[in-house]
C-alpha cells in the first residue's frame, strides 16, 4: 500500500494512465471471485484494491475496469435514473475517466468528444476556463474530480455553463467535505506538501463544503443532490464498493 501511495504521488497522471491499460487486464483476472460487484463491467472480484493520495482507502479501485466509488456511482445513476444509454446525445467528456472511455467511444448513439490539457485520452487539447466549443453546443457534459484543481472554478463552471444545452445536464463531482459549511481555500498555499496537509491532494487547490451547490446555482445552474444512503441500501452499498456519504452534484441547464 505505501509503495502505491508513492506512485500515485510521485507519478505524473498521464503516465499513469497509460500503465494502467497495460495493468488491467491483468489485474481482472487475479482478482476474480465473488464479494464485491463492479456494475461498469458486471464483473465480480475476491476484492478491490487500495487507493489514495494520502490515506490509502480498502476495497475502492475496480481491478475491471479501475474504478473507484464515485465512477460506480455515476454509473448507476445514468443506468437506472436517466435515459443516457438510450439517447442520440452529444457529451462532452472533461478529463476522460479510462473506466468509462472506451464505453462512451463505443457507443453508437453517443456523439462523444474528450477534452484535457494533458490526458493521453483528450480528443481537444483545452483549458477548462476556455474552452473552445460554441455556445450550447452539448446535451451533457461530464466534469469529474476537475474544478477542485482550478483556481478560478467560477470561470471553469461558467464555461461549462456556456457549452452546455437549454435543458441539458452535467454531472461535475468534486471531492467534498459534508461536515464545512464553507469551502476551504487559501491561494497563499502553493507547495504540493502544504496542498496535500490542507486539500487532502498534492494538485487540489481547495476542499468544497455543502456551498458547492450554492457555488453552482450562482453560475445559473439548478442542481439535484442524488444521495447514496437514499438510493442504495447498506448491502447495495457494500456490493458496489460505493462511498455512503458521497453526494452526486446534477446540474441542468434551464430552458
Amino acid at each position: 500500500m505505501s509503495i502505491f501511495k508513492t506512485v500515485l504521488n510521485v507519478v505524473p497522471r498521464p503516465l499513469l494512465i497509460k500503465v494502467s491499460l497495460i495493468a488491467k487486464p491483468l489485474l481482472d483476472i487475479y482478482y476474480k471471485g465473488s464479494k464485491f460487484t463492479d456494475p461498469i463491467n458486471g464483473k465480480s472480484y475476491r476484492k478491490f484494491l487500495s487507493y489514495g493520495y494520502n490515506n490509502q482507502r480498502k476495497n475502492v479501485l475496480s481491478p475491471g475496469t479501475l474504478s473507484l466509488e464515485r465512477h460506480r456511482l455515476l454509473w448507476l445513476y445514468l443506468k437506472e435514473h436517466t435515459s443516457f444509454f438510450k439517447k442520440n446525445l452529444k457529451l462532452l467528456h472533461v478529463a476522460p475517466e479510462q473506466c468509462f472511455y472506451k464505453i462512451f467511444k463505443n457507443q453508437k448513439l453517443l456523439d462523444y468528444t474528450t477534452t484535457d490539457l494533458l490526458s493521453p485520452l483528450a480528443d481537444v487539447k483545452a483549458d477548462i476556463c476556455n474552452l473552445p466549443f460554441q455556445d450550447n453546443s452539448y446535451d451533457v457534459v461530464f466534469c469529474n474530480h476537475v474544478l477542485e484543481h482550478i483556481t478560478e472554478d467560477v470561470k471553469a463552471m461558467s464555461e461549462l455553463y456556456r457549452v452546455l444545452k437549454p435543458g441539458g445536464f452535467g454531472v461535475f463531482q468534486v471531492p467534498q467535505n459534508t461536515a464545512l459549511e464553507t469551502t476551504y481555500e487559501d491561494f497563499n498555499i502553493t507547495s504540493a506538501e502544504e496542498r496535500q496537509k490542507h486539500f487532502g491532494q498534492y494538485d487540489h487547490v481547495r476542499v468544497y463544503g455543502l456551498d458547492y451547490f450554492s457555488r453552482l446555482n450562482n453560475i445559473g445552474f439548478k442542481t439535484h443532490t442524488f444521495k447514496v444512503v437514499e438510493n442504495y441500501t447498506p448491502e447495495e452499498i457494500k456490493k458496489y464498493a460505493l462511498m455512503e456519504n458521497e453526494i452526486l452534484p446534477i446540474c441542468y441547464k434551464p430552458l
